[in-house]
């Protein structure tokens, strides 16, 4: 991270809650926006990772994270979580929609309805139930800022065999977003989706391969390195500086945008 950004302090006084935050993007997001003054709502299924970086930023600065076991697909619990933290830090400003799986990959044919509704849920579903239970509190606070995590699988590459699960809620993603940015402007709450590439994550820990995969393959051959800004994937902490910048009012004018993060990996492919 940038030592000119953490000077800059852009969340003193505010409140973001962060899904998918115990890990990845999520978490470099979170300890991102903790130093530079946000009170963080760690929204994610509450496990040893969460509750370390819960403990790591409270050190940073007292009382400012709260760790929440919540599976976003799961209204009730949303709900709940989104409750839980307003009654804890007064208000809401910032709504980071990170959370999500890559799930089952493999031909259509072979995926079964519940590989398909999994990766739903959890992908759409969830932005959807992460934005409706936290928008009212955004309304409430006159402005706002909702930031979600797509990817240019479904967007801008589609040479993922496999994966037309995800890349369909990736895609669908891109389409909510353009939608709640111009429903929600005249509310002064900004939408925007970042789209990004190969990331270092644990993200891969959810996919489910299909053997079946390798046979509707199409071979491509990439340049090595496979990224021209990069040896090899990008870093969360990347991510967390352009999901910062969206969140802050330094971006006060940018709304319904969509922002490749990739290192130009999808101008390969």
């Amino acid at each position: 991270m940038s030592p000119n950004i953490a000077k800059k302090q852009r969340f003193i006084g505010k409140t973001a809650i962060i899904t998918g935050a115990g890990s990845g993007i999520g978490r470099a997001t979170a300890i991102q926006m903790a130093r530079e003054g946000a009170n963080v709502a760690l929204f994610d299924l509450v496990n040893e990772r969460t509750s370390v970086l819960e403990q790591k930023l409270n050190k940073l600065r007292k009382d400012c994270a709260l760790a929440i076991d919540v599976d976003t697909s799961d209204a009730e619990r949303m709900e709940e979580a989104v409750r839980r933290t307003i009654e804890h830090f007064g208000s809401l400003d910032v709504v980071f929609a990170n959370a999500g799986i890559n799930g089952a990959v493999g031909p259509i044919e072979e995926l079964s309805l519940s590989d398909w509704e999994r990766t739903m849920s959890v992908n759409l579903t969830g932005t959807f139930l992460t934005l409706k239970y936290t928008i009212p509190h955004l309304k409430d606070k006159g402005k706002g800022s909702i930031i979600i995590t797509s990817s240019i699988n479904g967007n801008t590459r589609f040479t993922s065999f496999g994966w037309s699960p995800y890349s369909t809620t990736k895609a669908g993603q891109v389409a909510f977003a353009k939608m709640a940015a111009l429903e929600l402007a005249k509310f002064k709450i900004r939408v925007n989706v970042i789209c990004p590439g190969a990331i270092s994550t644990n993200i891969d820990e959810t996919t489910e391969f299909n053997e079946d995969v390798e046979e509707i393959v199409i071979p491509i051959e990439f340049p090595e390195g496979a990224q021209p800004l990069a040896d090899g994937p990008g870093k969360a902490e990347n991510v967390a500086d352009l999901v910062s910048f969206l969140a802050s009012d330094e971006s006060i004018h940018i709304t319904g945008a969509q922002i490749v993060i990739d290192g130009a990996e999808s101008l390969l492919s």
